[in-house]
């Protein structure tokens, strides 16, 4: 089934494109602060998203992986 139809793979990435957005611009500031408008700025935006909400992000990140082990 699709991502898009599944709520809890849509979930899924939604967590893992802020987690790999957040790591990229801590990596590799350049690439997402130039594209902070646009159809880009959506990965500026998860990045934001990652640095000031982490511990809420990672809480998720492991019900996440709890639910998906007992699944």
């Amino acid at each position: 089934m699709s991502a898009l139809f599944n709520f809890q793979s849509l979930l899924l990435v939604i967590i893992f494109m802020i987690c790999t957005c957040t790591y990229v611009r801590a990596q590799f500031p350049s690439v997402l602060d130039k594209n902070k408008t646009g159809f880009l700025g959506i990965f500026w935006k998860f990045a934001r998203i990652g640095e000031r909400l982490s511990p809420y992000v990672s809480l998720c990140c492991i019900i996440m992986a709890v639910s998906l082990l007992f699944q």
